[in-house]
């Protein structure tokens, strides 16, 4: 009788009526025939998941590669080093399980072992399984102990590469690593093997001599072992270093020295990694324009506090100018407690003269109910649609419905002015927030519409904000809030408290600032177009006066 296979795990299928079984997901099941049961048990074995390692780049999360994204929204675990930034996980679905492997000052780091062990299980039940690098897997990520673990459990794994941080830093701080006239070739370098591998140290004598740029990663702390052994044998003390802290962020840094003064200039305390260390003739080619540094948001730290499926577009917006976007949301969105209300208006929708929404989120959960009814857009011929403003436009574009009514300022009492007129005798739909106010229906009712309201989309207030954004807020660390409707408002006083005096607050609306001024907090700024883009305008010109 042939042997259970042990490297992979086992269902059971009991067979009461076929004698055979047809291969299954490329597997020829073993049959195994026990006496004592009356129907054949046969054993199948589960197919393995798949493991993807995967580069992050060096910590702007717009340079995560278009594979990257790809594998992050199909993977069902997600297992990420400290220094990717989490912002790139927003590609994950809901369901993925995420597991940071420990970050420097903030708990235990997971050591090589227990993480070959962490992926190895999850392949092994049969998930899509992402392992997130920082930077490129290919540069000084262990990555070949991964595959090696991965290869002896007969694990099929993918190498995804990413922008590696050395390229970011000569990039984004305009330093060369190699030079027409100053360098033909570059050596990368592991700072940790000075300290960390007395077996099979480091060749600093030949480094010493290399005719080109030297490029040392995890440098930091050995800076002064391999910064003499370099002079020692006979690199000049005047080679000039550039030392590029958090490549591509908005807190990156570039401090220009020499080698022979590195060593004082990474003191304990001095500088803190994450930085590559860049020594060679090729640093005094640096560009005298700093495009990354010179974006006018520059090194300031803006929270976005809209639901995290929606912050996407400000965090590339606030990015694109230079900030560094944190996420705090102040609210959730979920389905309706109950359906039923918004299901029985579906299906009569034939009956309905006009459909209003009100928001971007309102659009997406009515029409993928919709879907899940079994209905598509033919079942919206007899209506005609009115949004509140461009985004909620904008949104039932994605679906290829044009709205017929949109008012040039956006609120209620706007769409209302122009509704009004449309819809005396008719009836009217709209379609809503669980809270909100109820000046459309009323108004509109009073006009002589026959409306219905019916909730698609329950609205919640997050009820106890991310530590970290917490003590940041406190100490003064965050530079502007961004405020995008009344709800938030509202959940924002209630989450944060006087906090929210340590902080510049930038409301997307006269109603907004209102809710916000009444608490006590009124805001810095004021959006003058009541749109993503017009707060960002909000915050630049402030930006600019100061």
């Amino acid at each position: 009788m042939p042997q259970e296979p042990s490297n992979v795990a086992l269902r059971i299928v009991t067979l009461s009526r076929y004698s055979s079984i047809i291969a299954l997901l490329g597997y020829v099941p073993l049959l195994v025939v026990h006496q004592h049961f009356d129907k054949k048990t046969i054993f199948m074995p589960q197919k393995n998941g798949k493991v993807y390692l995967v580069g992050a780049g060096p910590g702007d999360p717009s340079l995560l590669t278009l594979r990257g994204r790809e594998l992050l929204q199909q993977a069902d675990a997600v297992f990420y080093d400290y220094l990717v930034n989490p912002q790139v996980l927003v590609h994950t679905k809901p369901s993925t399980e995420q597991i940071c492997l420990g970050r420097h000052g903030h708990g235990r780091i997971h050591s090589q072992e227990e993480i070959n062990a962490l992926v190895l299980e999850a392949a092994q039940a049969g998930k899509i399984v992402v392992r997130l690098k920082g930077g490129d897997p290919a540069f000084f990520g262990r990555t070949a102990e991964e595959i090696t673990s991965l290869e002896s459990a007969n694990i099929p794994y993918e190498v995804v590469p990413g922008v590696t941080a050395a390229s970011a830093a000569s990039s984004y701080a305009g330093i060369p690593l190699t030079h027409r006239e100053h360098a033909s070739s570059v050596a990368f370098i592991t700072g940790q093997q000075c300290r960390d591998n007395d077996a099979h140290p480091l060749d600093l004598a030949n480094l010493a001599k290399f005719p080109g740029t030297l490029v040392f990663y995890m440098g930091v702390t050995s800076a002064p072992q391999w910064s003499a052994q370099l002079i020692k044998h006979g690199k000049s003390a005047s080679t000039p270093v550039a030392i590029v802290r958090r490549a591509s962020l908005p807190q990156q840094q570039t401090v220009r020295t020499t080698l022979g003064e590195l060593a004082e200039v990474l003191a304990p305390q001095k500088m803190r990694p994450p930085a590559i260390i860049i020594v060679g003739e090729a640093v005094e080619a640096e560009t005298t324009t700093k495009w990354f540094q010179s974006r006018p948001l520059f090194g300031s730290s803006v929270l976005v506090t809209r639901p995290v499926h929606q912050a996407t577009e400000l965090v590339e917006c606030l990015s694109n100018h230079g900030a560094a976007p944190l996420i705090q949301p102040a609210i959730t969105i979920a389905p309706p407690s109950d359906w039923a209300p918004a299901d029985q208006a579906i299906r009569n929708l034939r009956a309905y003269d006009w459909l209003v929404f009100s928001s971007v989120n309102g659009v997406e959960q009515f029409i993928t109910r919709m879907d899940e009814l079994g209905f598509d857009l033919r079942q919206l011929g007899n209506c005609q649609i009115a949004a509140i403003g461009p985004a909620t436009a904008k949104a039932l574009r994605q679906f290829h419905l044009r709205v017929d009514l949109q008012p040039n300022e956006y609120r209620a009492e706007a769409l209302t002015e122009m509704l009004a007129p449309k819809t005396v005798g008719k009836r009217v739909l709209l379609l809503r927030a669980s809270r909100g106010r109820e000046v459309l229906a009323e108004s509109l009712t009073a006009a002589g519409a026959r409306v219905k309201q019916v909730v698609v989309y329950q609205s919640n207030d997050v009820e106890q904000a991310d530590p970290e954004i917490m003590t940041a807020l406190e100490a003064g660390q965050i530079d502007w809030m961004t405020v995008t409707s009344s709800a938030i408002a509202r959940s924002l006083v209630h989450l944060f408290g006087g906090a929210l005096a340590q902080t510049k607050l930038a409301a997307i609306s006269p109603l907004t600032a209102k809710v916000l001024t009444e608490a006590g907090y009124p805001p810095s700024v004021v959006a003058k177009q009541y749109t993503t883009e017009g707060l960002v305008d909000a915050i630049l010109n402030a930006a600019d006066v100061s």
